[in-house]
């Protein structure tokens, strides 16, 4: 019998709220974190639009000496954690922590440390720090780059500072599988819970790619959207025949996920319980999803069959919901041959359409998205969609928010390369 795992916290920063309360509201609320770029001047780009976090003060989570050493895709990861450790009870509110040096500085972790592990997922790492410190190079020469270059840049920083700040000793992983690797970063955690390897594991995803260079490159792959930058707010619209691309956005999505014996053994609160998770690879295409969706249901499959959940039981599906040419019908394809008939009885949603593509920050964002549906009872609505394709023809919870109580939803992404990820999560009893 598979050891079962369930969520006890979940912390996010996102451009369309810095906590999970404010997360909520705007998903209900139907509200765009899409606008114009402010963290750099994009007036020689065609992509003048983004969904950036705002209002972001990492000093409200973190020490301020650590942040400084930490990039922005970090800085998110380590606030997002924050957050899911505080609800999940596991360490004393940050405001109660001292603001010195030293471990008496350190947050006390509530449970073994040899046991507790992180899994993050992140796709591109920081490249403001790789940009800034490779022309600092060119003008002057590699002794003006920035010291901290290197961990500052790579995509296992965000893993290792949360270890580092909480004293954390399991393992500390980082999934990369592009713009699915939010989602396998949980898929893996599940299973070191499982496998008894750890009792509590942190994990999700975190991004922070809203730079030039990456915004610039999306760009050259025809990606992105670009009829839009006169109306932001208006640009992501998956599922809707107007659609030009996607918009970059940006932020982390941190669960805390525990064996159920643990959690209840500590009297933890349960917010839902983590039922399955699949992945599956397409072989077909460097950026392209596989257009007959067989790649990504088989992904659905595997998850529902790894948590012993039936089709007909699924009432909410988050899709990936990218809002390009490709992505919307290809998925839709998927979720049908997955579900069969189930597929127009459930609800799918994209909330990409407020917050644009946190790329792996999404799949953290996403499953807390698919949690809230079910502990409060509600369909995120895919906003913008205003001329539905006919080749996407299934109940995308259209522009408002729906009410409902809601057993189990799942989430599934899809990334770069032909990955496939897909969680399923369920009521606690």
């Amino acid at each position: 019998m598979k050891t079962r795992v369930v969520v006890t916290g979940m912390g996010a920063i996102s451009p369309i709220g810095n906590t999970v309360e404010e997360f909520s509201a705007s998903l209900k609320a139907g509200k765009s974190g899409v606008g114009p770029i402010t963290l750099f001047d994009a007036s020689d780009f065609d992509v003048k639009i983004a969904g950036e976090v705002k209002n972001f003060d990492p000093s409200r989570w973190i020490n301020k000496k650590d942040a400084r050493k930490m990039a922005r895709f970090t800085q998110f990861a380590v606030a997002a954690a924050a957050q899911a450790l505080e609800q999940a009870g596991l360490v004393e509110p940050f405001s109660a922590q001292a603001e010195g040096e030293g471990e008496e500085s350190k947050p006390k972790l509530i449970c073994n440390p040899d046991k507790t592990g992180i899994v993050l997922g992140n796709g591109i790492g920081c490249w403001e720090v790789v940009e800034e410190s490779f022309r600092k190079m060119i003008a002057s020469g590699p002794r003006r780059m920035l010291p901290l270059t290197v961990p500052l840049m790579i995509n296992n920083e965000a893993a290792g500072n949360i270890s580092m700040i909480y004293g954390t000793r399991g393992p500390a992983f980082t999934q990369v599988t592009a713009c699915a690797s939010g989602t396998d970063a949980l898929g893996q955690a599940l299973d070191l819970i499982r496998s008894g390897r750890c009792d509590v594991v942190i994990s999700g995803g975190t991004e922070a790619a809203i730079v030039p260079f990456a915004i610039g490159g999306f760009q050259m792959l025809k990606a992105l959207s670009t009829k839009r930058n006169h109306e932001p707010e208006k640009a992501s619209r998956p599922f809707d025949a107007d659609r030009d691309g996607f918009v970059m956005g940006e932020g982390a999505g941190i669960l805390i996920l525990e064996s159920e014996e643990h959690a209840k053994k500590r009297g933890a609160k349960i917010l839902a319980e983590f039922a399955g998770y699949g992945a599956t690879a397409d072989a077909y295409h460097i950026t392209a999803p596989d257009p007959t969706g067989e790649g990504g249901a088989r992904a659905i499959k595997a998850a529902l069959d790894d948590g012993g959940v039936k089709p007909e039981e699924v009432q909410y599906y988050n899709a990936h919901g990218t809002s390009t040419e490709i992505n919307d019908p290809t998925e839709t394809k998927m979720i049908k041959i997955a579900f069969g008939d189930h597929a127009y009885n459930m609800k799918v949603s994209s909330t990409k359409s407020m917050t644009g593509h946190c790329i792996a920050g999404g799949g953290g964002l996403e499953a807390i998205a698919c949690i809230l549906a079910i502990t409060e009872g509600f369909y995120p609505p895919t906003i913008n969609l205003e001329n539905p394709d006919p080749a996407c023809d299934l109940d995308y919870v259209p522009n408002k928010v729906q009410y409902g109580t809601i057993d189990v939803a799942a989430s599934g992404s899809l990334g770069f390369g032909g990955h496939n990820g897909v969680v399923v999560f369920r009521r606690y009893h």
